[in-house]
């Protein structure tokens, strides 16, 4: 019994297991179908041969446990044995005859089922075609995905006015019939659709400004996205809608562009109250955040600007104005423009308190900029962008003289060129249109245009053509005619002075800042015995300083030289000197600095100048020699002259006195010769010893304090006899108590003396002599005038030379020392002598003398 029971409960447990796992399977098929069909699926259980084998097996039990209840009598029929392989035998019959049983019985079930299936399978490919044929309405498209990595599957269509491609993958390529920024959008939502299950509604347009809506959904796993053409009341709320977006767009673009500028911008309500400022409102009120302003009702402008505003400001005229107002402790003016309407207004402030400043300082510079190149030498010519002329000055006037009303009409740079070309001004072109074309490139060209024009009136102009980066050109004419003359006459120039250098007696060579030779002439070459080749140019000055070695190798040469040629030094000194060569000859040389930091060496042959030199020193020498010797002469001589002299005169005047004897009258005679003749020569001797004295620097003055009332009494008596002998006389003009001067008394009488005696000599007799003195500042003037015959003008320079006798109308000849002797004295006392004199009308003779500083003082006469 209890084995019975057991198998009893397996076959009910697996029967119901198997009739769990049928249901489970039924329901996953209906709900398959129910999903894809949209309708239930009729199921059936279907009997299991669990059951069967459940029957089968409770029965084997109960014949097993029945054979155990008669087991005493089955023992005694049959064997154990027997009874077990009937037991079997008889299990494996049942077993066989019931799975026949249930096979039959399963494969009409599964029959029925499939004419069910085939039914519901015919029924729901209907709905299909159905459902089809609502989706291929032509104003809408759908596209599924089933799942991340699966192709699209695309059904329906849209209307061809729409733009959107038929083909499947042009479809899919948005940006080939979409907007940008709609296909943008719309490869957005759907890639977030598919990744993270997220629908969307949009209003997308196509390049044919068509309105489509889109709808992304999912859907058992599948992503569907929905293409509807609207109607026209959809299509208008479509439109509506994206007008609403791009408005709102705008907006919020608007206002994150005015919350950057640096301007005050504001929008106020029907009230006047702030409802938004930006951050340059917020900073100028000095708020924390434009939050805080707009709270706080902070203001920047005044109340009074505020009620002007609102009372001017209209919805049809907004208000413009500059209005004054204080920000951050600062007077600022502001330019502000406030617009209203229905709802508020908004205004706007711009800083223009430095504007009119920098406006007027542009017009000034534009002025100054026009100025400037109207009075420029250089033709200019600016062209706008339309190639038409809008500035030209006066010299591009005055080349090309055209007609200035032609100018003044701003005509376009072709037709210039036309103008200019028929006038004959243009330069000659065989090809005319291309040439043309290639100068008005400039354009379109990036970089500034540069070409020479050659003009048929011989100017030569560098045409100078720039494109403005806003759109036009600029072009300068620029005369070359001077400079190319110049240029060539420059060459010219150029090959004329090296030919000069080249036949120079001199020599010359030119070096570098490297101490590399330039170029040199033959004469430097022959100078110092070197060659072409080792002069030629770049040659280092070492290797010339080697090759003129022989002839000079002094560290005062070549060395030194060289070491000027390469300095670094900022300033380079010239240096000249002279250089005596091995070869005896004499060199002047100098170095002189050149520009670009050259140097020049010139080199002259000064051997016949300096023997010259040399000579004349030696004569010199011997000519120093016999001054000296004549200087001996004179201060040993001078006495022994005047000795022999004096005692001649001493003798005379003994004899003549008679004190040794009488003398007869003849002897008498020639005593009075002796007398005369001795007097005369020791005045002569007197004369050549103080010239003499003189011009070998040797006589000094003696400086007194002259009283010139008595130096004047004296001279009167000392000449008193000359006077009588010459049958004048002598009239002294001086005023009372002339004072005194500070001279030497003795050459100062010696110049009167001489003065009365050349005067007594030439004036007629019975006449009258003059000496006027007088005091004239710190000078002293002496004159003396005669009646005498006069000096022709020609005469009068040559009176003061020494031995000049004058023209014989005197009445004693002389050795002519006397005025010579005059002037050397009045030189010496740092005075003048001049003579006004004029043939018939006699002479005067005047000496300024300059009365010393101080006394006693001693001055050596100059050479």
């Amino acid at each position: 019994m209890t084995v019975h029971t057991k198998g009893q409960l397996s076959g009910a447990a697996a029967n119901d297991g198997n009739e769990d796992r049928r249901a489970k399977t039924g329901n996953g098929i209906g709900t398959i179908l129910k999903k894809v069909f949209g309708k239930p699926v009729v199921q059936r259980r279907v009997p299991t041969i669990t059951a069967f084998l459940s029957g089968t097996a409770l029965s084997g039990f109960a014949a097993s446990a029945q054979a155990q209840q008669a087991e005493p009598i089955a023992a005694r029929l049959f064997s154990s044995a027997e009874m077990a392989t009937f037991s079997l035998v008889l299990g494996v019959l049942s077993a066989t005859l019931l799975s026949t049983v249930w096979f039959i019985r399963q494969r009409g079930n599964m029959e029925t089922e499939a004419r069910e299936i085939r039914s519901a399978l015919s029924d729901a490919q209907h709905r299909i075609s159905r459902y089809e044929a609502l989706i291929a309405d032509k104003n809408r498209r759908i596209v599924i995905w089933d799942g991340a990595n699966s192709k699209p599957e695309i059904l329906g269509a849209l209307p061809a006015e729409t733009g959107a491609p038929s083909s499947n993958s042009d479809f899919l390529a948005f940006g080939r019939w979409l907007k940008a920024s709609f296909a943008g959008d719309l490869e957005k939502a759907i890639e977030t659709l598919r990744t993270d299950a997220r629908s969307f509604d949009m209003v997308i347009e196509t390049q044919r400004d068509e309105v489509l809506e889109v709808q992304g959904r999912v859907s058992g796993g599948r992503a569907f996205v929905r293409f509807i053409a609207l109607n026209n009341l959809r299509a208008e709320l479509a439109e509506l809608k994206i007008e609403r977006d791009r408005l709102q767009t705008s907006i919020s673009i608007f206002q994150d562009l005015l919350d950057s500028i640096e301007q005050p911008v504001w929008q106020r309500g029907s009230d006047g109250k702030l409802l938004w400022v930006n951050h340059a409102y917020g900073e100028a009120v000095e708020a924390d955040t434009p939050q805080t302003a707009v709270r706080e009702n902070r203001e920047i402008l005044t109340t009074v600007s505020r009620e002007k505003i609102r009372a001017s400001a209209t919805p049809e005229s907004p208000f413009q104005g500059t209005v004054s107002t204080v920000v951050r402790g600062n007077r600022t003016f502001y330019d502000v423009v406030d617009v209203k309407n229905a709802t508020g207004s908004a205004g706007i402030a711009v800083d223009v308190s430095s504007v009119e400043a920098v406006r007027e300082e542009l017009k000034r510079t534009l002025r100054a900029h026009a100025e400037t190149l109207d009075h420029l030498a250089t033709p200019v010519a600016i062209f706008d962008g339309e190639r038409r002329l809008q500035f030209y000055n006066q010299a591009f006037l005055q080349l090309w003289e055209l007609d200035m009303a032609f100018l003044e009409s701003a005509p376009d740079n072709n037709e210039l060129f036309e103008r200019l070309r028929s006038a004959g001004k243009l330069p000659e072109q065989l090809n005319w249109k291309s040439w043309k074309e290639n100068a008005l490139s400039v354009y379109q060209a990036l970089d500034t245009k540069t070409d020479l024009w050659h003009l048929p009136n011989g100017q030569t102009l560098r045409v100078i053509a720039t494109a403005h980066p806003q759109g036009g050109a600029t072009w300068v004419f620029e005369n070359l005619t001077e400079q190319v003359d110049l240029e060539t006459r420059y060459n010219t120039l150029l090959r004329v002075q090296g030919e000069t250098i080249d036949h120079l007696s001199e020599g010359v060579a030119v070096f570098g800042p490297d101490g590399r030779i330039r170029l040199s002439n033959p004469a430097f070459r022959a100078l110092w015995g070197v060659t072409a080749e080792q002069a030629k140019p770049e040659t280092h000055i070492r290797a010339i300083e080697t090759a003129c070695a022989p002839s000079y190798d002094k560290p005062d040469g070549w060395r030194r030289f060289g070491q000027m040629i390469t300095s670094f030094d900022d300033e380079r000194p010239s240096l000249d000197g002279t250089l005596e060569l091995y070869s005896g000859l004499v060199l002047d040389y100098a170095v002189i600095p050149l520009p670009n930091a050259q140097t020049m060496l010139t080199f002259v042959d000064m051997t016949d100048n300096v023997r010259a030199e040399r000579a004349l020193k030696e004569k010199n020498e011997a000519l120093t020699k016999a001054d000296e010797l004549k200087n001996d002469f004179v201060q040993h001589v001078s006495y022994e002259l005047r000795s022999p002299l004096t005692n001649i005169i001493g003798f005379t005047d003994l004899l003549k006195s008679q004190v040794v004897g009488p003398l007869n009258e003849r002897q008498s005679e020639y005593v009075d010769h002796i007398s005369t003749s001795s007097a005369l020569l020791l005045t002569i001797v007197n004369d050549i010893l103080d010239l003499a004295t003189v011009d070998a620097g040797i006589m000094y003055l003696n400086y007194q304090d002259t009283d010139l009332d008595d130096l004047l009494d004296d001279v009167a008596m000392q000449i008193a006899d000359r006077l009588q002998e010459a049958g004048v006389t002598l009239e002294i003009v001086a005023p009372a108590h002339l004072g005194s001067m500070v001279a030497d008394p003795q050459r100062l009488k010696q110049i009167l003396l001489k003065l009365l005696s050349n005067a007594a000599n030439f004036a007629p007799e019975g006449s009258v002599i003059s000496l006027t003195c007088q005091r004239e500042g710190q000078d002293f003037t002496f004159s003396v005038a005669d009646k005498g015959p006069g000096i022709p003008e020609d005469m009068i320079k040559a009176v003061f030379n020494r031995f000049n006798a004058g023209t014989g109308g005197g009445k004693r000849s002389g050795a002519g020392l006397g005025l010579s002797i005059v002037e050397s004295f009045v030189s010496l006392h740092g005075g003048t002598v001049s003579i006004d004199s004029a043939p018939g009308k006699g002479t005067i003779v005047h000496c300024r003398i300059p009365n010393a500083a101080e006394p006693d003082t001693r001055s050596a006469a100059a050479e």
